[in-house]
């Protein structure tokens, strides 16, 4: 969020914007331009209204880090017996002992 100084300014420079546009609009008209610059000046005016306003919790993002969560794996070999009586997947249960 900015300071009130920077808002302030902001402000500031989006009404001059505005009369800025108005003033071409009696010049040019509806021309397509001018609507383009009208449509950029109101976006701005929302963007700053948005940065007025109070910022909610985000919540925790797929791709934040919590250092608290993460489990460390061992480098070691597995235990052999985990894996008994388990097939690996695409090969058929190939170490299946024969009938």
């Amino acid at each position: 969020m900015g300071t009130t100084a920077e808002l302030a300014e902001l402000r500031r420079a989006i009404g001059q914007l505005r009369q800025c546009v108005g003033a071409l609009r009696s010049r040019y008209g509806d021309a397509s331009a001018v609507r383009r610059l009208a449509n950029d000046v109101e976006r701005l005016d929302i963007d700053a209204k948005d940065l007025e306003a109070p910022i909610p919790r985000q919540p925790k993002s797929p791709g934040f880090l919590d250092r608290s969560e993460i489990v460390k794996i061992p480098e070691g070999p597995y235990d052999p017996s985990l894996w008994q009586g388990a097939d690996d997947e695409g090969i058929g249960g190939h170490h299946r002992d024969q009938a």
